[in-house]
């Protein structure tokens, strides 16, 4: 009589056992990628999964931002493009994951993850660049100033759109085929007077140089605003932008759908700008990034998508 307690507290602790090393399992079988290995303040990253069931969908969160996956059928990987922003503080994140199971016993229930990522901070050019440009930029009488809040209007309705279909699809590239004369996160210096850091990449082109597209999506903003000139703006969908600034004639209209290395513009000097040149942002759920970073990045390839 005195036994059967006995064995029923082994036979309950032994299933306990069980349930947890399988619980162990599941997690030991989530494969949480990132690339680049380094992940830094104001870069692009992105995170390629492999599941340990095959999942109808998954979805993630990163630094408070809501990421869809998509699957590549070729790896058999899920993936998705983020990033983080100049304002990050370095240290550890959590990258929450969650999905639903298509097929066995645990169909129509969710499975989740989390996996720990440390930031640091990236390494951007401390020297300020000193510039001069017209007065109308750094004093604006009344009616420029009107003029500055409507372009601030325009930018806050857009900028911060996100779309759900991902349009994008393998590497993004260079939008001109020349040298770098400004990067992404330095300092800069208007007539004596420091500004924000750059969150741009500029390439040094003279008038009339055509500007490419940096891959597939459709144009949110094509026409001139206040600082930024001539402005195409690109959707590559899911919170990813590309910007395009001081462009001296647009190649496109908004609305259209272009695709990697088609023409969009011509670049120029309009706006407030030293002189010709093409300025390119990327922008990623209200966040900007380096460009450089991501033309850098080895993103998975759609044949059906160009």
């Amino acid at each position: 009589m005195n036994r059967r307690p006995s064995n029923l507290l082994s036979s309950l602790l032994l299933g306990w056992i069980s349930l947890t090393s399988a619980g162990s399992a599941v997690a030991a079988n989530w494969t949480v990628r990132a690339q680049p290995a380094k992940i830094v303040n104001g870069a692009p990253v992105l995170f390629q999964v492999k599941p340990p069931a095959r999942l109808n969908y998954l979805k993630g969160t990163w630094l408070g931002h809501e990421i869809p996956f998509s699957f590549d059928a070729a790896s058999k990987t899920w993936f998705a493009l983020a990033g983080v922003s100049l304002e990050s503080t370095p240290g550890n994140y959590d990258l929450e994951l969650s999905g639903e199971p298509t097929a066995g016993k645990a169909t129509g229930q969710k499975i989740s993850f989390t996996r720990k990522f440390t930031i640091g901070r990236g390494q951007y050019p401390k020297i300020s660049v000193k510039l001069s440009v017209g007065g109308k930029f750094t004093e604006p009488d009344p009616e420029q100033q009107k003029q500055i809040q409507e372009a601030q209007q325009v930018k806050k309705e857009y900028l911060n759109r996100v779309t759900a279909e991902r349009e994008w699809s393998g590497q993004f590239t260079a939008p001109a085929n020349a040298a770098i004369s400004d990067v992404f996160g330095s300092q800069r210096v208007f007539n004596g007077k420091t500004s924000s850091p750059h969150l741009g990449l500029d390439f040094r082109v003279p008038t009339g140089t055509p500007v490419t597209a940096m891959n597939a999506g459709t144009v949110l903003l094509a026409r001139p605003l206040y600082f930024e000139g001539n402005f195409v703006v690109i959707d590559h969908g899911q919170g990813l932008l590309t910007l395009y600034l001081h462009l001296s004639e647009f190649k496109v209209k908004e609305g259209d759908q272009v695709k990697r290395g088609q023409e969009i513009g011509l670049s120029g000097g309009t706006g407030r700008a030293t002189g010709p040149h093409l300025h390119v942002a990327v922008r990623w759920q209200g966040t900007y990034l380096d460009p450089a970073s991501l033309i850098r990045l080895r993103l998975p390839q759609e044949a059906s998508s160009d």
